[in-house]
């Protein structure tokens, strides 16, 4: 199967800011990130499968990130600053893999370079297996404590439950075993030679910030920026940190 024409939400004008959402959210993830648009090209996809974009059986890292590239094509955008959040950074990665010359400036947050080893690939099938039997009830409830950090407030918290329940447990499902079988990428970025900002939230316990380090070590000049009181998902606990830190960063690139 080719590359998916996924739904894309774009405002505002000027350097293209690419930003690829976490598991298991869509573009409205970034919703606190449309500021951005004031200073920049705000594009924000549904990865596939996930809010109005097509579902397929399979979505490994490298099928999102081809079909990220189909959308720039589309969009008629040669080169973005391309920003990802913990699946979405695996899908910037991927995609960095695929065409570097894509990229003028990267952006990873609350991610990995690393591989999932034996036993997180095989708790991924699990879990991806029993989502298609159960639906995904069991895997947000599990989840939302180990995405925010205990400060958060009660009202965002509410909030990013009701986004993880409302994605379709078909779209979950795959792109479970996608993480499960994505590629150690500390190559891609030991090659890439462009500009990068790292950001991770202080009390991150799903890619904590010693993973942060290990990325930014990767790239000469790299930005590391920790967002104090965040976890997992800083651009929604701390929007403004970290609204400043990606137009810094694009002003830069």
């Amino acid at each position: 199967m080719g590359a998916l024409p996924l739904h894309v939400t774009v405002e505002g004008a000027g350097t293209p800011l690419v930003l690829l959402h976490a598991f298991p959210f869509c573009h409205t993830l970034f919703e606190d990130q449309r500021p951005l648009a004031a200073g920049a090209l705000l594009v924000r996809p549904d990865l596939r499968g996930f809010g109005r974009s097509p579902q397929a059986a399979t979505a490994t890292m490298e099928e999102m990130a081809a079909d990220v590239l189909e959308a720039l094509d589309r969009l008629k955008l040669d080169r973005v600053v391309l920003g990802g959040i913990s699946m979405g950074g695996y899908v910037a990665l991927a995609l960095l893999r695929l065409d570097p010359s894509r990229v003028r400036g990267l952006v990873l947050m609350d991610t990995q370079a690393l591989a999932d080893d034996e036993a997180g690939r095989a708790a991924r099938g699990v879990n991806a297996a029993r989502v298609e039997q159960e639906g995904t009830a069991f895997l947000v409830d599990g989840l939302l404590e180990r995405l925010l950090s205990p400060a958060c407030p009660e009202d965002t918290r509410r909030e990013v439950e009701h986004r993880m329940r409302a994605e379709s447990p078909a779209a979950v499902a795959a792109a479970l075993r996608g993480m499960a079988v994505r590629e150690d990428s500390r190559d891609v970025l030991h090659r890439y030679g462009g500009p990068l900002l790292v950001m991770v939230g202080e009390q991150d316990v799903v890619t904590p910030p010693d993973r942060a380090r290990q990325m930014a070590e990767l790239v000469p000049g790299a930005v590391l920026v920790q967002v104090p009181g965040a976890g997992h998902l800083p651009n929604v606990e701390k929007p403004a940190l970290v609204n400043e830190a990606l137009a810094s960063f694009v002003a830069r690139c």
